[in-house]
């Protein structure tokens, strides 16, 4: 598939955890530390007679190179890491990041650094891409153009968050050289099990790199760790927020290390190994305070293995379309009104405490393909929630939940002619279990209800010139006009060059629910029409 050049770095690839002794020897015996495996899986087919169809995911490595013309960095049995090696280096190539070959007992020490020595290291590579990718001219990039991009599974992404955030560790001043970061299923907040975060006592196998009390001190977050619980922040000055993505499993139950032990005691909420609410980052600004949301999208995979989140279709999709996709499009969920049922509203108002957790679903799919790039559902735990105590202490006014991030691609559609961009989007919002004092309400309660659930197509014309406005956008909710986008949307302009368009949805009954779906979109990388 065609690209522009100028979107077409080199991606650095860095893998997650291995425990043992034996895993680590494992791992530097592969080359590509498994990035290049891919998986095959079942998909059903309409013939009952017939058995269902075999869909093969071939792996990251190959399909970035089928795609996008990406290649390794191997050559005459040499790592660009030698000192033999001398050739220039592509700026379409895939870099493995092999921190755990000085722990191997087949090409190192036997003995593992600690995390912040990978976080070290990591920034010398970048420096010898840049030297090699600076050598050729054809890649059109010099010292200050040259680009890259971080792309990580588990505690991988840790590895370059030690880089990014930790300004002691940023050996070869290469910080700067990062486009953009990628996670999956990363435990940006550690690790819990049975519900207790790893204790940071437990050094064996260097399974506290997961405990917040030792995050903390290699993330460089200790002054605001006194202040909270979490770990999963990332400051404005180590990386913008929206240079970060975060991919996220939700099916624990095909998780099957350590005979399933793991995805037993890690609990539902997990893929496995990593809670949901544990995959994400939050970005902060010099002040301390919150900003925009880092984009994050949800797929049903687990943490790795034949079902695993890294080789699957669905989420090469999301980290080709973060990468080198055209437009981005942040979801939002704005509820404006919630109606009780009747019963449960005369409670409240005899002065009974009410409360209820409101699930909100969210499932996108691009026009013409056969997966989500985000699926947020009640049964896998992943969707987004209100409380009703929230919303009462909020005064009944607007309250808004980010929801995810999709990216579109031109180069992708099914039919080139088509200009427009095109995804279908289901909302859910369930009936949610009512509790007055405290006490189920079970009076006209049918589990699995819904207050709301549609499914727009969100048709979008972007201009031909992404400067210059000329946006056209248009939507329907396919319970009104089943397969077609015939509703105008009229932009609303944000600063930044961003637009802001929304869907109202109205149940229109009671118990019910209103509001509208927000979207937050802008030219994500600019082409050349």
């Amino acid at each position: 598939m065609a690209k522009r050049a100028g979107v077409l770095h080199p991606i650095i690839y860095v893998r997650g955890y291995a425990m043992s002794r034996s895993e680590i020897d494992d791992t530097t015996a592969d080359p590509f530390c498994g990035f290049n495996l891919g998986s095959t899986v079942f998909r059903a087919t309409p013939d009952r007679q017939k058995p269902p169809r075999k869909y093969i995911f071939e792996s990251p490595v190959v399909r970035l190179a089928k795609d996008f013309g990406y290649g390794d960095v191997f050559g005459d049995g040499l790592d660009i890491v030698d000192e033999e090696w001398t050739r220039p280096l592509s700026r379409q190539a895939i870099v493995i990041y092999r921190y755990y070959d000085p722990a191997s007992t087949l090409l190192g020490s036997g003995k593992t650094p600690e995390i912040d020595e990978f976080g070290k290291g990591l920034s010398r590579l970048i420096g010898r891409i840049r030297d090699l990718v600076v050598q050729d001219p054809k890649n059109g990039v010099n010292a200050d153009t040259f680009r890259c991009y971080l792309v990580a599974h588990s505690m991988g992404g840790l590895v370059c968050r030690t880089f990014l955030q930790n300004p002691k560790l940023d050996v070869a001043n290469t910080k700067r050289y990062v486009d953009k970061f990628f996670t999956y299923a990363t435990p940006h907040n550690g690790i819990e099990v049975a519900g207790i975060n790893v204790p940071a006592a437990l050094a064996a196998n260097d399974i506290n790199n997961f405990s917040r009390k030792r995050m903390a001190e290699y993330l460089d977050l200790e002054t605001l760790f006194k202040n909270t619980d979490r770990v999963d922040f990332v400051p404005e000055q180590a990386l913008p927020s929206e240079r970060i993505f975060c991919l996220i499993g939700t099916d624990r139950m095909d998780y099957e290390t350590a005979q399933g032990l793991s995805r037993t005691f890690v609990g539902h909420g997990s893929d496995g190994l990593v809670r949901i609410e544990n995959a994400w980052l939050c970005g902060i600004d010099r002040e301390g305070k919150e900003s925009p949301p880092i984009g994050k999208a949800f797929v049903y995979r687990s943490h790795s293995g034949f079902f695993g989140i890294v080789n699957s279709e669905e989420s090469y999709q999301n980290l080709t379309r973060f990468l080198f996709g055209d437009i981005r499009v942040d979801i939002w969920i704005d509820v404006d009104e919630i109606k009780l049922p009747k019963g449960v509203q005369a409670e409240a108002a005899a002065g009974k405490q009410v409360d209820a957790l409101y699930q909100f679903e969210i499932l996108a799919s691009p026009r013409g393909k056969l997966w989500y790039l985000t699926r947020r559902t009640a049964e896998e735990d992943s969707v987004a929630c209100l409380r009703h105590q929230e919303w009462v202490a909020g005064g009944g006014k607007r309250q808004s939940l980010y929801v995810s991030t999709v990216f579109l691609d031109r180069d992708s559609r099914v039919d080139p002619s088509r200009k427009s961009l095109a995804y279908s989007m289901t909302l859910g919002v369930r009936v949610p279990d009512y509790e007055v004092a405290r006490r189920l309400w079970l009076d006209q309660h049918y589990e699995g209800g819904y207050l709301f659930r549609d499914s727009a197509i969100v048709e979008i014309f972007p201009p031909d010139d992404p400067g210059k406005d000329g946006w056209n956008v248009f939507y329907d909710w396919q319970s009104n006009n089943p397969g077609q986008a015939g509703t105008s949307l009229t932009p609303k302009p944000l600063p930044g060059g961003k637009l802001e368009l929304a869907i109202e949805f109205n149940s229109e009954k009671d118990p019910g629910i209103r509001g509208q779906v927000r979207f937050i979109a802008s030219i994500w990388n600019k082409w050349n029409p």
